[in-house]
């Protein structure tokens, strides 16, 4: 049966590759006939939910999205995170510059606006600058303060310097918890850490039912000048890791009947 499930699924995840891929290489020409590219952030929240039901995946989501652009941050645990996030709202990702080179992955990671940034490469303060304009421009960014990924279980220690750029752009900042749960338990096989290849983990997910996906929406936190940036930097971090310990305390274990959704799913963008 996981065998059967698992030729299932990478069917319908090849398919939906291949439809992406020719959406994106059609905004690219859209983009030629027109004096303004065209916005990918809608276009790309609605792959990434094709993406989470041809993987199979039904997530849970609990609170709102900030109703105006914000910088999204939240614990980091796999690059499973990406897409689930990506279906919830429209927003533009940071992500390590290994994940650009993927084949067809890395592709259209660039075709939807990821920003890159190289480990160790001294690129933090440019990346910073990068965000901040997005957020002026009006995008909402998600970044992982953590800088890598963890077992899902804690949150690791968060650097503050990417979130300054929210008080750069007088931007709200908006916590986000997720969790990967299995029978109960926290998902040993969602982190992606270490040596692994992505290849692998796909197939070694795809291969067992579907776990529970859980995602909180934290209030917005709003810019405050009296906080300097190690304390908004610890208040981010207790709040991630308090719905974290939510998540794994069993109080989302009960799945209701329809994976919860939040409200203001964006329409179909129409080219123009």
């Amino acid at each position: 049966m996981s065998w059967l499930r698992l030729s299932f699924r990478l069917a319908m995840f090849a398919g939906f590759l291949v439809g992406a891929c020719a959406l994106a290489a059609l905004l690219r020409i859209s983009d030629l006939a027109r004096t303004r590219p065209v916005d990918r952030n809608p276009w790309a929240t609605i792959c990434f939910r094709k993406a989470c039901q041809c993987l199979g995946w039904q997530v849970q989501v609990y609170g709102q999205p900030c109703p105006e652009n914000a910088l999204f941050v939240a614990n980091h645990i796999s690059w499973s995170d990406i897409p689930v996030l990506g279906s919830i709202t429209p927003m533009r990702f940071l992500s390590k510059a290994e994940v650009g080179q993927w084949p067809v992955i890395g592709w259209l990671a660039r075709q939807a606006g990821t920003l890159f940034i190289k480990r160790g490469g001294g690129q933090a303060r440019a990346i910073k600058a990068s965000i901040a304009q997005c957020l002026q421009a009006g995008e909402s960014v998600m970044v992982y303060p953590e800088g890598t990924t963890s077992t899902g279980v804690a949150v690791l220690p968060m650097h503050g310097l990417l979130m300054s750029a929210a008080r750069d752009s007088n931007t709200a900042i908006q916590p986000v918890s997720i969790g990967y749960r299995r029978e109960r338990r926290p998902d040993s096989l969602a982190p992606f850490v270490g040596d692994d290849s992505f290849h692998c983990h796909l197939f070694r997910l795809l291969r067992q039912p579907p776990g529970q996906i859980i995602v909180i929406l934290h209030p917005p936190l709003g810019p405050d000048p009296d906080l300097s940036l190690n304390e908004l930097t610890g208040c981010i971090h207790q709040q991630i890791s308090q719905g974290l310990a939510r998540i794994h305390s069993g109080e989302f274990d009960q799945v209701p009947e329809r994976p919860l959704r939040t409200a203001g799913d964006p329409e179909l963008p129409r080219l123009q």
